[in-house]
């Protein structure tokens, strides 16, 4: 499935009205949302390298990428707030990558290196 494709279906999920005033409770759910779910992300993988050596089984695999699933929802619904199409999204940060591959800068701190 396209990243624009995804991004429309999933609109139909999100119980707020999506606007582009940054103050309204909609919006900021959804950034309170992103950070949650990113963070049970971590903690699932944090349980299985403290709990399980680090060894992933497949059913840690299948909650991990649920998770992974809620947060890239919660991407594509503060993307459509903001009135960028999620392709656009993707396209930007592999340029960002690719030029700094190109010069050497994938270490290193900041957004502009």
């Amino acid at each position: 499935m396209e990243f624009d494709e995804y991004q429309k279906k999933v609109a139909k999920y999100d119980l707020s009205k999506a606007t582009l005033n940054l103050k309204e409770a909609g919006f900021i759910e959804k950034v309170l949302g992103l950070v949650g779910e990113a963070g049970e992300t971590a903690d699932k993988i944090k349980k299985i390298i403290r709990d399980k050596d680090g060894v992933i089984s497949e059913e840690d695999k299948e909650l991990v990428t649920k998770e992974l699933g809620d947060t890239l929802w919660y991407i594509a619904s503060i993307a459509r707030y903001l009135e960028v199409p999620l392709s656009e999204i993707a396209n930007e940060n592999i340029d960002k990558l690719e030029s700094r591959y190109q010069r050497d800068k994938l270490h290193g701190e900041g957004d502009e290196r």
